[in-house]
């Protein structure tokens, strides 16, 4: 019997929005001094429950705005969910917002190290799988250059070279099948499948109900912060296709 990887208990995440905009610090600060700021409450996530087993391939569902990048980042330690739980059993590669730890004075190669930091990796290890890191981003003689000077594709394949170097028993995905251009992502998707054959537990957030049915085998459906449907991929796909036909 395969164990329970992940457990969501009644995750709720709550913003604080500002009610009305602040042009620039000087303004921010006098409103503050006179306690005129004023702040509206937003739950992203109400009340999300949910448990996953080793290998399963949950795909999240939901229009912009439903709650998906938020129950990603909580899942993957990010953000803190304002009540609920989070349990995990196993290493995670979260796969999110790829180079967004990068510090862009700082060069491919020293990100490599600063954002290897960030995903828990030792220097020792970064250090050994250092020229795998490299030669997978393709961006031979580039990694010496400050990330400054990088295209967003050049950033997205050294962030994605970095997160997968490890195999993780728990994989996140955000829409990261789209990174760089059309060589690389056959060259990232075939990477991620190789994962996949191993058994890998996988949560998938994207828009295509066709990457979602073909990689995933569960799959739950969010609307406006609440979890709407959980079950076989092909059921809450149709849920899904009929929210947004309707």
């Amino acid at each position: 019997m395969k164990k329970e990887i992940l457990r969501v208990d009644n995750v709720s995440m709550k913003f604080n929005l500002m009610e009305k905009k602040v042009d620039d610090l000087k303004d921010y600060v006098i409103k503050m001094i006179k306690r005129e700021l004023r702040y509206q409450e937003f739950w992203a996530l109400r009340d999300i429950s949910f448990r996953l087993k080793e290998g399963e391939r949950l795909g999240i569902l939901g229009l912009n705005g439903a709650g998906k990048s938020t129950l990603l980042k909580i899942i993957s330690g990010v953000l803190k969910a304002t009540e609920g739980n989070v349990t995990v059993r196993g290493k995670i590669a979260p796969l999110l917002e790829l180079g967004a730890g990068f510090d862009l004075q700082y060069t491919g190669a020293e990100n490599i190290y600063l954002y290897g930091a960030v995903l828990g990796f030792s220097r020792e290890f970064l250090r050994e799988k250092y020229d795998e890191i490299v030669e997978f981003s393709e961006l031979g003689d580039f990694i010496d250059v400050p990330v400054k000077n990088y295209s967003s594709g050049m950033k997205a394949r050294l962030g994605f070279s970095i997160a997968t170097i490890v195999e993780p028993e728990i994989l996140i995905l955000d829409e990261v099948l789209s990174v760089g251009d059309a060589k690389f992502r056959k060259k990232s998707e075939k990477k991620i499948k190789s994962m996949f054959d191993k058994g890998i537990t996988v949560l998938f957030v994207s828009h295509s109900i066709d990457q979602v049915r073909s990689l995933c085998d569960r799959a739950i459906l969010l609307e406006q912060g609440r979890l709407l449907a959980d079950g076989p991929v092909e059921e809450v796909c149709k849920i899904y296709e009929e929210k947004i036909n309707s």
